[in-house]
């Protein structure tokens, strides 16, 4: 495992190894104010007490009105500093470095007005959901709420901060070609509006603050990833955090013979056309596969999501040769509903227990 727990600099940061716990939304823990509460701390203080390089805090939102979930952390007001500065104190006093991710759900959101580039439908979960076209003081609305954010998270001590542009949300929205259908500037340079939001948020924290991003690499297609990469390097975005975009928008793929999720063979490819670390996830499952993964694709970090909800001692099990655990993907996540039922971390505990 000589890559996977070689030390790292992202700018100034020391980062102990190449291995990235990503952002995992919570769900059912905090009220709908979005304040912090301590399940929330404790539970990031295990994650980095079990020896990861490098945490990204869950998606915590910049606008009431752009909550994935009623339920969903916020960092949209100043009140709400007080508690995410315990989160941040708690993972460095475990060593570890932690950034915020900061989201606007958009379309995807639980509001009753949905906001999208372009006017749009979807469904979700059986729903049917409504995109309103951003008028241009909208736009400006939610950059503002974005830069306020990154601010707050500086204030409250986080290390950085990682914009959501994927997943289906609305920086992701804007960067897809086929969501935002918009005539303007923000629709012949669909980076734009995430561009604009980097280069404020620069000039708003001192310059070791680091401002990452979680970018689709289909968006829709790979030659859109790459280019959205490279571009959001030359306004200097510090890493880039690989991922999917716009679900059923999108032209995902990999050579036959690539071993791995396609997605991982995409943070590859975009690895070729810049200089800045690149992150790669999805289902990396075991620290050999994580090592081949860094050797192989030329990525700088590797995310381990759900293992790390299996076992909060993954990294350490894994640089100790130990068995780590595994997601055994429950058709409902029994880690949300209750952590001691699961799946995964009762066969890891019986295991042990049976000195396996």
């Amino acid at each position: 495992m000589n890559k996977l727990f070689e030390a790292m600099k992202l700018k100034n940061l020391k980062i102990k190894n190449r291995i990235c716990v990503p952002p995992m939304v919570c769900y059912n823990w905090v009220e709908e104010d979005g304040y912090a509460v301590q399940r929330n701390i404790d539970h990031y203080r295990a994650i980095a007490r079990g020896g990861a390089g490098l945490i990204i805090q869950e998606a915590t939102c910049v606008d009431p009105e752009g909550k994935l979930s009623k339920d969903q952390l916020g960092i949209w007001e100043d009140g709400q500093i007080d508690g995410l500065k315990e989160i941040a104190d708690a993972v460095h006093e475990e060593d570890c470095p932690i950034f915020l991710q900061i989201h606007h759900a958009g379309v995807n959101g639980s509001g009753e007005y949905l906001l999208c580039p372009s006017d749009y439908e979807m469904d979700k979960d059986g729903e049917k959901r409504i995109g309103h076209e951003m008028t241009k003081e909208q736009i400006q609305k939610v950059q503002d709420q974005f830069v306020k954010a990154a601010v707050r998270a500086y204030q409250a001590g986080y290390d950085g901060v990682e914009l959501h542009g994927c997943h289906s949300y609305l920086m992701c929205e804007f960067f897809n070609s086929r969501v935002n259908k918009r005539t303007d500037e923000y629709g012949q340079y669909p980076e734009r509006f995430a561009v604009e939001i980097l280069e404020r948020i620069k000039e708003a924290v001192p310059k070791e603050f680091i401002v990452g991003i979680r970018l689709g690499a289909f968006e829709p297609a790979l030659a859109d990833g790459i280019r959205h990469a490279k571009l959001l390097e030359e306004h200097g975005i510090d890493f880039l955090d690989i991922s999917y975009g716009f679900s059923g928008e999108d032209e995902p793929g990999a050579p036959k013979d690539f071993p791995y999720k396609d997605v991982i063979h995409a943070a590859g490819e975009i690895k070729k056309h810049v200089s800045v670390p690149v992150f790669a996830v999805n289902s990396i499952t075991d620290a050999r596969m994580a090592e081949d993964i860094l050797e192989r694709t030329g990525v700088d970090m590797a995310d381990i999501g759900r293992g790390v909800l299996v076992n909060y001692n993954w990294a350490i099990d894994a640089k100790e040769g130990r068995d780590t655990g595994r997601c055994l993907h429950c058709k409902e996540c029994q880690w949300r509903i209750d952590a001691e039922k699961c799946a995964g971390r009762v066969l890891l505990n019986r295991k042990r227990n049976m000195g396996e």
